[in-house]
């Protein structure tokens, strides 16, 4: 061999605690890691069944003032959200902001007023979510 290509003894025994203390922290890691589920939609090792009010979709309309979403109109909500709690909030990526208001008892259509105007832009996020009843 060349010399090159030869470790001395110290080097060889440097090399091998290396490595060994790359198998410990590798092997670490990857144990810790397994008692997360990965094969379905949940978060964790438990999971819940989230019950729906509405399976068919909504429909969606920012209300403007001048230039600014002031409010959400959503429509589509089946009878069986009456009572719950709908929160809306819209981003433009700058500002956001958000309201909430009770399902009529009939479900149907309903418009939700935002704290404060956003700003309309070319790209905006519109989020929903009923909780309850």
């Amino acid at each position: 061999m060349s010399p090159a290509c030869t470790l001395s003894s110290a080097g060889k025994h440097r090399f091998l605690i290396g490595a060994a203390v790359a198998v410990a922290i590798f092997s670490a890691v990857g144990g810790m890691a397994v008692g997360l589920a990965t094969g379905s939609k949940t978060l964790g090792a438990a999971t819940a069944s989230v019950p729906r009010c509405d399976t068919n979709g909504l429909g969606v309309i920012q209300n403007l003032s001048g230039t600014n979403v002031v409010s959400v109109a959503i429509s589509g909500l089946a009878s069986a959200c009456g009572g719950g709690t709908l929160s809306a909030t819209v981003n433009n990526g700058t500002a956001n902001s958000s309201g909430s208001a009770t399902v009529p008892a009939g479900g149907g259509t309903m418009t939700v007023s935002l704290a404060s105007g956003v700003a309309a832009k070319d790209s905006e996020q519109t989020d929903v979510v009923i909780s309850g009843p």
